[in-house]
């Protein structure tokens, strides 16, 4: 007789499967990758380390599936930003400043998505994410160059700019390595950012 799985059987996989995800997410928000072996995932979730590894065929699956879920909200954040009516240059601002606040309240799993080295799925997934964050801006960048609040310009390679601007201008100050950043200098070092790349899309004297 062949075996067939009851909707209950589907339903106790699926959430164990969630939760093992649920729990890899908090080990890396708290110290990214490094911070989530296979033994203590396991262990957290209240399953056997050989059930790890029947819902995902391997530690590299299971990270790359975390990184797109976590990254995804990510993105849908700064699109909801860039989405909003009115000035393009208003809402390009407010882009990159959710996307900078967001890292700095999140730094050790910000660190984890942006830079920390781990394998190469996840970093397959980074290139896929960051040229969704650029198609996002690349809209905005179209429709205010159209209207004449940036200057003219190759969209798409200046969406990609923008992209790598404000990524790697956070490595520094994610990185496990670095000090503590005081309120301060954390509004006064997004700012920076903000500016840094509103200055490279408007026109001279803008």
């Amino acid at each position: 007789m062949a075996y067939r799985e009851t909707p209950r059987m589907r339903e106790r996989k699926a959430a164990t499967r969630q939760r093992i995800l649920a729990v890899t997410h908090e080990r890396v928000a708290t110290g990214g990758f490094r911070n989530a072996s296979v033994a203590g995932i396991a262990g957290d979730a209240g399953v056997a380390i050989g059930s790890v590894y029947r819902h995902f065929d391997g530690k590299s699956e299971l990270f790359a599936e975390l990184f797109r879920n976590a990254t995804q909200r990510e993105v849908q954040r700064v699109a909801e930003a860039l989405e909003q009516p009115g000035s393009r240059q208003q809402a390009l601002q407010e882009a990159l400043r959710v996307f900078a606040q967001r890292a700095l309240r999140a730094p050790n799993l910000a660190w984890a998505l942006i830079a920390e080295p781990v394998d190469p799925l996840v970093d397959e997934e980074r290139l896929r994410y960051r040229e969704a964050y650029a198609r996002h801006f690349q809209s905005a960048l179209e429709q205010g160059i159209a209207n004449g609040e940036f200057a003219p310009q190759n969209p798409r390679l200046a969406s990609a700019a923008l992209v790598g601007a404000i990524a790697e201008s956070l490595v520094g100050p994610l990185s496990p390595a670095a000090a503590d950043l005081s309120q301060d200098a954390a509004s006064q070092l997004i700012e920076d950012i903000v500016q840094f790349c509103l200055h490279a899309v408007q026109p001279l004297g803008g």
